[in-house]
């Protein structure tokens, strides 16, 4: 498994996920000196956070544990840096997404998605 292809592929299909449920993505990849956030989208609602993370179904650690506090407080101060330069009224809000990846029956990849709102 080429985990740079596939992490691109978690994110995309993240990102799909997120216009079909009505979000509008703002950014991919957002860098700052405090660290990466995979996703920002918003609605009329919300400006999400998303972390995505990806994993083969037999990891031994999942998608949502990989998201420790250490990663969730790089997450907050990039979000802040976000923040400071695009200025919203909207409500933030800090999601993850973990994309399993799974062998189907022919051999190809497959990827199921759980979202979580609110994660932390």
């Amino acid at each position: 498994m080429n985990i740079g292809k596939t992490g691109g592929t978690g994110e995309r299909l993240t990102a799909e996920f997120l216009r079909k449920n009505g979000f509008s993505i703002i950014k991919r990849n957002y860098h700052c000196r405090y660290g990466e956030i995979d996703i920002i989208a918003e609605n009329k609602e919300y400006i999400i956070f998303t972390e995505v993370k990806t994993r083969r179904e037999d990891s031994l650690v999942s998608p949502v544990e990989a998201v420790d506090f250490r990663k969730q407080r790089r997450i907050i101060l990039t979000a802040e840096d976000f923040l400071t330069k695009y200025e919203t009224a909207l409500q933030p809000r800090f999601d993850v997404a973990e994309v399993t990846v799974y062998k189907k029956t022919d051999g190809t990849d497959g990827y199921r998605l759980h979202y979580i709102k609110n994660a932390f």
